[in-house]
């Protein structure tokens, strides 16, 4: 017999961005269809709720949005951060962190937040959520996927500047990258042989040595290697023609080798339904592919789009790994 899921737990985020406002969308679209629980303070909350006192509570059925209360320092004021959240903010990611992994929730749905807020209140020293999960994970190597019902992506190097992308670039960070892609879109997406498609550095994927010779000397030969261990891999191709419709059905995901490589197709197909997946940790974890959002903070404009796709991928995927 399949046992029930618990609930996904969903991280708050910023208080003064519109994460709080699309948790109360996304759970009016999805009552009845999956449990769901908010981690946030109660005071910064504006919509109707049905307060709960552990997470095993949840069904799924409740007529307003889940809320498991934690502390927070300051007050809620759209578009405008107050630092006093900081650390509320980094310890409510920590304790949905400790409900996934005490498996009280079956995920983890993270709100955007805003790094420099953290930063500037609270000493946050990581670059974003990905990096900050790995770390309470214990994780060394963790993968950014973006992913839509059309495309999913993987930037191998992400948030660094174009010139320092070839020195970072290297076959341990590549190799890793395609091991952690094809582990989890095996046990988390139920493809039992993934196909990877592999973006060159350079235009033309380097043209033979004519642009560039990252692909002849770096990933070409690790490529072949995989390949004969058993990897279905198709690469160095030019990344200007992996993402129309028909090279699109030849892979289950794009291995791109820097940021905007892999977020411009993406976000071209689906800007509003894209979700960040976080690859490679011991617990799932998804996100809205969109940040705070100050500027619309608290006029109920915000799309919960994105976060409607994120939490039933996240619902998705914890059935996959039951």
């Amino acid at each position: 017999m399949t046992r029930r899921l618990p609930p996904i737990v969903v991280s708050c985020g910023e208080p003064a961005g519109v994460g709080l406002e699309i948790a109360h969308s996304a759970y009016d679209a999805l009552r009845g269809e999956l449990p769901m629980v908010l981690l946030a303070d109660r005071r910064h909350v504006c919509g109707p709720v049905t307060e709960v006192s552990c997470v095993a509570d949840v069904t799924g059925e409740e007529s307003t949005l889940p809320l498991l209360h934690h502390d927070f320092s300051g007050d809620a004021v759209a578009g405008k951060v107050d630092p006093r959240n900081a650390q509320g903010v980094i310890d409510v990611i920590a304790r949905g962190v400790d409900l996934v992994t005490a498996g009280d929730a079956s995920a983890l749905c993270t709100l955007p937040i805003h790094k420099k807020a953290l930063m500037d209140g609270a000493g946050f020293p990581y670059p974003g959520h990905t990096e900050y999960l790995a770390a309470l994970a214990g994780t060394e190597r963790v993968v950014m996927m973006l992913a839509c019902p059309e495309l999913r992506v993987v930037p191998v190097t992400i948030h660094i500047a174009v010139t320092d992308v070839p020195t970072v670039l290297t076959p341990d960070l590549l190799e890793d990258t395609l091991r952690i892609t094809e582990a989890a879109l095996i046990r988390d997406f139920g493809i039992a042989k993934p196909r990877l498609a592999v973006a060159g550095l350079n235009p033309h994927a380097g043209e033979g040595g004519a642009m560039g010779m990252e692909e002849v000397d770096m990933i070409s030969p690790l490529l072949r290697r995989l390949s004969e261990s058993g990897m279905q891999l198709a690469g160095p191709m030019s990344a200007d023609t992996m993402f129309h419709s028909e090279a699109r059905a030849g892979y289950d995901a794009a291995i791109c080798m820097y940021h905007d490589q892999a977020l411009i197709p993406i976000k071209t197909i689906d800007f509003a339904g894209g979700v960040n997946v976080t690859l490679g940790l011991p617990f799932i974890r998804t996100s809205p592919d969109h940040g705070t959002a100050f500027d619309i903070a608290g006029k109920g404009i915000a799309d919960p789009t994105s976060t409607i796709a994120a939490l039933r991928m996240a619902w998705d995927m914890a059935g996959k790994r039951q």
